[in-house]
């Protein structure tokens, strides 16, 4: 039942994926929109869920909080090197980005699905209800992952067919980590650590790549009208699947 559940969230992956891919004419509006959709999944759902999950503190922080910010400052630091080494090889540090940034990102994204599938068959484990909850829940939130994992991809000058590749393997993750719940079992204390972890470096792009990136060619009212719809989605997902 719980690989079958994770076959909606797949085919939910996909269509986010397909939207990104066909509203590039309105690329601004994509970005902005993008932008939105990955500050509420930071701020509105993975951070809640980090902070449950991993309950320790260190040195008065919670530690789930100290990687949100050490995953903000990797990707960054990441970023930097890569453009470094771009520019010491002639390429322009300011204009072009790094590729491997973008496949990364995607990377992250994909690992964050899996490990969606995987709650979603510890889930049903647990009980019917329970599974169920959860995966109405990633169900919704896959279109958002989807669309992300796609812009994300091209924003940095990836290959379509990369983009493609990435938005596919994006997908066949929940029902992998469905599968694979009935083999694995993840802490919840390292779950949430990964979950802060994630939020920081999917912070850091939403802020310091794809809004301005948004902005920078069209710096329209539309723009930051798609950028609080995007947030906005994802608080009524958070609303009606919490």
């Amino acid at each position: 039942m719980a690989v079958f559940v994770a076959i909606g969230a797949f085919l939910m992956t996909l269509a986010g994926g397909w939207t990104a891919q066909r509203v590039t004419d309105r690329r601004h509006l994509v970005l902005g929109l993008a932008g939105g959709l990955m500050l509420g999944v930071v701020g509105l759902d993975l951070l809640p869920e980090a902070l449950k999950a991993a309950g320790s503190e260190v040195h008065g922080v919670p530690a789930a909080l100290l990687l949100f910010v050490a995953g903000f400052l990797l990707a960054h630091l990441v970023e930097r090197l890569l453009a470094a080494r771009r520019a010491s090889h002639g390429g322009d540090e300011h204009n072009h980005r790094a590729p491997e940034v973008g496949l990364t990102a995607a990377a992250a994204m994909v690992g964050h699905s899996l490990m969606d599938g995987v709650a979603i068959g510890a889930s049903f484990q647990v009980g019917g209800g329970m599974g169920t909850a959860v995966a109405l829940a990633v169900i919704a939130h896959d279109f958002a992952d989807g669309f992300n994992t796609f812009t994300l991809t091209s924003l940095y000058g990836n290959a379509r067919r990369k983009a493609y590749a990435m938005l596919f393997a994006d997908a066949v993750a929940p029902v992998a980590g469905a599968a694979a719940s009935a083999y694995v079992s993840v802490p919840e204390g390292v779950l949430g650590g990964y979950l802060g972890l994630f939020g920081g470096v999917l912070l850091y792009l939403a802020a310091a790549e794809i809004l301005p990136e948004a902005h920078h060619e069209h710096p329209a009212r539309s723009t930051v009208l798609c950028t609080i719809a995007g947030a906005a989605f994802i608080w009524l997902v958070v609303g009606f699947t919490g």
